[in-house]
């Protein structure tokens, strides 16, 4: 059980106790958080950002962590999130394992890691999380809620359930709601990962680490967030070279598209916490905005209030958060009394390519908050 925390990592302490959606409390919680900019005198320049399922705060380099974020051609001085006009703050998911407290973290009631004793998760609970970072900074309003992939599902949840906190929202590949596509891949991960027998229900170490679930449980994933076009584009049917083949092995790595696979799988297992994995994971299949409300989905996104202005961004080529939901988003919000704009990108990356695509997602936000 390992916690993976960035140099430069800020922490807010949560109230305590800190109410969970589906019962339960957390007590001495904390949100790991990063900060770039100025906030201005008024406190009216402020942008939250998000994120998906595994990536830390460091959104960019500051002064805290030079080494270049997740996000690093997005965010900072000049560029689409210009942090000499905004200040930005990124937040760690309620949950993870990248110093926001979650099932890896020490459970100060028994001193030891929480494990599967960490109460049961919810998007909504990062939400509030969230909302509780930026009023601990003393931000009333925010300029602008970013969120992306899962991050856009915990921005939806927020502006539902504190009505007014932000003046506009960015929605980039997010979600009103889990379909059953996704919700099918996402429970093969978690299978992936309990059926490891060193997994122990949960109760692994450094040394038994469920390493093949987590290996299979990423390379899911990543055939997921990436398109067919663009793995056709990259890999075609290349094989591996003789010398990196294991011969003695029928059927072991022959192309070099499970060469990358592997790869990219190896890097992954021992830098993110399965227990935080499947909570995260799970947190997204039950999301439904709709729940907020007792209602739909399309009258949650309809029920929010407060709102002036938004952009949904979608790519053609995302199987895993398709192109309608974010159509989805943007009609609701639409129905709701704010100026929303749907914005569908023909970028080959799938759903990762607001992490890769510059050309396409930079104009579109540098767009949107210069408005």
């Amino acid at each position: 059980m390992t916690e993976f925390i960035p140099p430069g990592t800020r922490w807010f302490d949560l109230p305590s106790p800190f109410p969970i959606k589906r019962g339960g409390a957390l007590q001495g919680a904390r949100i790991a958080y990063e900060t770039w900019g100025t906030l201005d005198e008024a406190r009216s320049n402020a942008i939250l950002i998000v994120t998906g399922l595994s990536p830390d705060a460091h959104a960019a380099a500051n002064a805290g962590n030079p080494a270049p974020g997740w996000w690093e051609w997005m965010v900072g001085a000049g560029k689409p999130i210009d942090t000499d006009r905004w200040f930005v703050v990124c937040v760690n998911s309620l949950g993870s394992c990248k110093g926001s407290t979650g099932p890896a973290s020490i459970n100060p009631a028994t001193g030891e890691t929480y494990r599967l004793d960490f109460p049961e998760l919810s998007i909504e609970d990062g939400a509030d999380a969230a909302v509780a970072v930026v009023h601990g900074l003393g931000i009333e309003r925010l300029a602008c809620v970013v969120g992306n992939s899962m991050g856009g599902m915990t921005a939806l949840a927020l502006l539902q359930r504190h009505p007014g906190l932000a003046r506009s929202h960015i929605n980039i590949s997010g979600a009103a709601r889990a379909l059953p596509f996704s919700i099918a891949i996402r429970s093969l991960q978690r299978e992936a990962i309990r059926l490891d027998p060193l997994w122990n229900n949960g109760r692994y170490s450094d040394d038994a680490y469920p390493e093949s679930g987590m290996r299979m449980a990423r390379k899911l994933g990543v055939i997921t967030y990436r398109s067919a076009l663009e793995w056709d584009g990259r890999f075609g049917r290349v094989r591996l070279d003789s010398d990196r083949r294991d011969d003695d092995d029928p059927f072991g790595l022959e192309f070099e598209v499970e060469s990358y696979l592997e790869g990219h799988a190896r890097r992954f297992v021992r830098s993110f916490d399965p227990n935080c994995y499947l909570y995260l994971s799970r947190s997204m299949d039950w999301f439904d905005l709709g729940e907020g409300c007792a209602g739909t989905t399309a009258q949650g996104l309809a029920g929010i209030r407060g709102l002036e202005r938004a952009l949904a961004i979608g790519v053609q080529t995302d199987i895993l958060f398709p192109l309608q939901q974010q159509e989805e988003i943007a009609d609701g919000l639409r129905a709701s009394g704010s100026e929303a704009t749907f914005l569908p990108l023909p970028s080959p990356q799938g759903h990762d390519a607001f992490l890769v695509d510059s050309e396409r997602f930079g104009p579109a936000v540098r767009d949107f908050l210069g408005g």
